[in-house]
């Protein structure tokens, strides 16, 4: 009779044991880190301002898709550039789906490191330099200088880019990450 009831107990014992043996295993494995990851959204970007200033005149140029990705194509604008003429240039980014529009050009300013845009140049336009570099002495692009030629036309294309490499070699293909916005300007040299 001793050897069942002993029997009994170590079942019972090792079931007790086992149960606890489950619920430490259980509750260890459980994540202790209750902190959210920080979640950055990409910006909405509707609208895209260029303002050029040279001693020949001022310019602007505009891109803006109030839809976003919708069935409507963006309303682009391009004023006339003065032949061999360099210009100091400046982009706004707005959010124009919110009232007050958002200006998104603070937030790009606030994340430079994060952040830098990409100019490819075609016919009278010459060349683009960056006049604005982030904490790290790379580019951004908010501020830079455009050269044009000779009389003719060309096309500008602006591309930001999210978390691109940095340094770079001026290419979005060197540079990596996410394009935010991207947007090609027909310009008329005069």
């Amino acid at each position: 009779m001793k050897t069942r009831t002993t029997m009994k107990r170590n079942k019972a014992l090792k079931t007790v044991l086992a149960l606890s043996l489950m619920a430490t295993v259980m509750t260890s494995c459980s994540s202790d880190d209750d902190t959210p990851e920080v979640v950055n959204e990409e910006e909405i970007i509707t609208t895209i301002n260029i303002t050029l200033t040279s001693a020949n005149g001022n310019a602007t140029f505009q891109s803006q898709d109030l839809d976003g990705d919708g069935p409507n194509a963006p309303v682009i604008t391009a004023d006339n550039l003065a032949a061999n003429t360099t210009y100091t240039a400046s982009i706004e980014l707005l959010n124009e789906t919110e009232t007050p529009a958002e200006d998104i050009t603070e937030e790009v300013a606030e994340e430079s490191d994060e952040h830098q845009f990409f100019f490819g140049l075609t016919g009278s336009l010459a060349e683009v330099t960056y006049a604005d570099t982030d904490g790290n002495g790379n580019p951004i692009g908010i501020e830079f200088q455009l050269t044009t030629g000779e009389a003719g036309t060309g096309t500008i294309t602006i591309t930001l880019r999210h978390e691109p490499k940095k340094p770079n070699d001026g290419t979005t293909a060197d540079a990596g990450g996410e394009t935010d916005i991207a947007q090609t300007f027909s310009v008329i040299v005069e």
